[in-house]
C-alpha cells in the first residue's frame, strides 16, 4: 500500500478546513445570533425566538435546541460509523460519504441562520430545530468517515502524527476563519443591515467550505492507500466491542470533560469580550486569530517532542494550562489597573499552547488505540472508534450548551453568569486531567509495536 505524500496529506486536510469552518459558524455564533446580549441588540440584532421562555424551568429555548441537536448527532454517530465500516463501494469505505454529505452540510449550516419570520416567533424556533437536526446529521455523515481515514491512511505512529498535525492546522484555520465573521459582516452592515450582513457572510463561507470538503473526494484514491476489509459487525455489537477497550474508555471519559470545558469557553468568548471586557465584538476575532497564530508556533515543537515525552505527558500539561486560563477568564474586567485589551491579550497568549496540544494529540491517541485494538481482535473498526469518541465528546458538548445557556442568564446584564461559566470550564478541565492520569499509554504502545 502507498503512503500519503506531504502534498496528499494537505489535500486530505483541506476537507477538515471545510467542515471545521462550518462547525465554527455553529459553535461560535449560533447562541450569539439567537440569544444576543444587549450590545448586539443595540446594534440592530433581531430577536427571532422567544428569549424569556424557559424549558423545564431551567433551559432556554436555544439551549434546549442545541443540546438536543448534539445528542441527536451523538446517537447517529454509531449508525453512520457502522454504515461506513461495512461499506463495499468501489471508491472505498469512506470517500463516498464525504462526497454526498458535503452539500447537505453546507446548506443546513446556512439555513440554521435563515429564520423564515423576521420577528420573534415560535415558527422560527421550530424551523431552527429542524435545521439544527439536519446540520448534525450531515456533519456526522462527513466527519465520522473522514476521521476514520486517519488510522487507515497513516500506516505507523509517525505517519499518523504527521496527518494529525496537518489536519489540526486546517481545523484551527477553519475555526479561525469562522471567527473572522464579525469583521466581514461589519463591513456589509451599511448595505444589508446587521442580520442580512451576517447571512451574506455565512453564505460565502458555506460555499468556500463546500468546495474544500470536496477536495479529498477528487484527489485521494482511498483503495490505493487502504487495505482494510469491510467489517461484518452490526452497529450495536461494534459499538459495544469498542467500549470494552479499557484504555479507550479512560480516554473518552477525560475527553467528555475536556469538551464540556472548551465548548463553554468557545461559546462564551464573544460574551467575555463584549460583556466582561466591554470591548467591540470584532475584538473576538482578533483574540481568536491571535490564539490560532500563536498555537501554530507550537506545532513543530509538539511534533518533535511527542516521540520523546509521549502524548500523555503533553496532554496532561495542556489540561493544567487550560484550567488556569479558564480560571483567569472568570476575572476578566475586574483588574481595572490593566487595560481591558491587555487582559484579552493575556488570555490569548496563555490559551495558545494547550490549544495546539489538543488540536494534534487526541486524534493521534484514538488512532493508536484503534490500531492496537485491530491487532488484538483482528476487526477493523476504525470508524466506530472515532464515532464512539465523537458520541462521547458531543455528549459533553450537549451538557455544556445546556449549562452555558442556563448559567449565562444569571445576574442579568451584570456578567455574573459569564464568570460562573468560566469557573465551570476551569473545573471541568481540571477533572479531565485527573481522569486522563489513569490512561495507560505504555500498554497501547507495546501492543502496537
Amino acid at each position: 500500500m502507498k503512503s500519503l505524500t506531504t502534498p496528499k496529506i494537505w489535500l486530505f486536510a483541506t476537507g477538515q478546513f471545510g467542515w471545521s469552518l462550518l462547525s465554527g459558524l455553529i459553535s461560535n455564533w449560533l447562541v450569539y445570533f439567537y440569544q444576543p446580549d444587549e450590545a448586539a441588540v443595540s446594534q440592530g440584532q433581531t430577536l427571532f425566538i422567544p428569549q424569556g421562555l424557559v424549558v423545564f424551568g431551567i433551559f432556554t429555548v436555544i439551549g434546549g435546541i442545541t443540546a438536543f441537536g448534539r445528542l441527536f448527532d451523538a446517537v447517529t454517530d454509531p449508525w453512520i460509523a457502522s454504515l461506513s465500516d461495512r461499506c463495499t463501494s468501489k471508491q472505498g469505505r469512506r470517500i463516498p460519504f464525504l462526497k454526498w454529505a458535503s452539500l447537505p452540510l453546507a446548506l443546513s449550516t446556512l439555513l440554521v441562520f435563515w429564520s423564515p419570520v423576521n420577528q420573534t416567533s415560535m415558527v422560527n424556533a421550530c424551523f431552527l430545530f429542524v435545521m439544527v437536526m439536519a446540520y448534525y446529521l450531515s456533519i456526522t455523515a462527513y466527519c465520522t468517515p473522514y476521521n476514520a481515514l486517519i488510522p487507515e491512511l497513516g500506516h505507523d505512529q509517525k505517519e499518523r502524527l504527521n496527518i494529525s498535525t496537518v489536519i489540526s492546522f486546517t481545523f484551527i484555520a477553519g475555526t479561525a476563519v469562522a471567527y473572522l465573521a464579525p469583521v466581514i459582516w461589519g463591513g456589509l452592515i451599511p448595505a444589508f443591515g446587521r442580520v442580512g450582513a451576517i447571512r451574506v457572510t455565512f453564505a460565502v463561507m458555506a460555499v468556500i467550505a463546500f468546495i474544500c470538503m470536496q477536495v479529498p473526494v477528487w484527489t485521494i484514491r482511498e483503495k490505493e492507500y487502504v487495505t482494510a476489509v469491510p467489517s461484518q459487525d452490526t452497529a450495536f455489537s461494534s459499538l459495544a466491542a469498542t467500549f470494552k477497550n479499557g484504555e479507550f474508555c479512560k480516554f473518552v471519559a477525560s475527553d467528555i470533560l475536556y469538551w464540556i470545558a472548551i465548548t463553554m469557553f468557545q461559546t462564551g468568548l464573544p460574551f467575555f469580550v463584549t460583556s466582561l471586557l466591554k470591548l467591540p465584538e470584532t475584538m473576538t476575532t482578533i483574540y481568536f486569530v491571535g490564539m490560532t497564530a500563536l498555537s501554530l508556533v507550537f506545532y513543530v515543537p509538539i511534533n518533535k517532542l511527542t516521540p520523546k515525552f509521549g502524548k500523555k505527558k503533553l496532554i496532561l500539561m495542556a489540561f493544567a494550562v487550560f484550567a488556569l486560563s479558564y480560571l483567569y477568564t472568570a476575572f476578566l474586567g475586574r483588574y481595572t489597573v490593566i487595560p481591558a485589551k491587555v487582559q484579552g491579550y493575556l488570555l490569548m497568549v496563555t490559551a495558545s499552547l494547550p490549544m495546539a496540544v489538543f488540536g494534534i494529540l487526541p486524534q493521534a491517541v484514538v488512532a493508536d488505540i484503534a490500531q492496537s485494538d485491530a491487532k488484538r481482535t483482528g476487526s477493523n473498526r476504525e470508524g466506530m472508534f472515532y464515532a464512539a469518541r465523537t458520541f462521547a465528546f458531543k455528549l459533553g458538548q450537549s451538557l455544556s450548551m445546556l449549562l452555558f445557556t442556563a448559567v449565562s442568564t444569571i445576574g442579568g446584564g451584570t456578567g455574573t453568569g459569564y464568570r460562573m461559566a468560566a469557573f465551570g470550564a476551569a473545573l471541568f478541565c481540571l477533572l479531565g486531567g485527573i481522569v486522563f492520569i489513569f490512561y495507560n499509554e505504555r500498554k497501547i504502545n507495546e501492543s502496537i509495536n
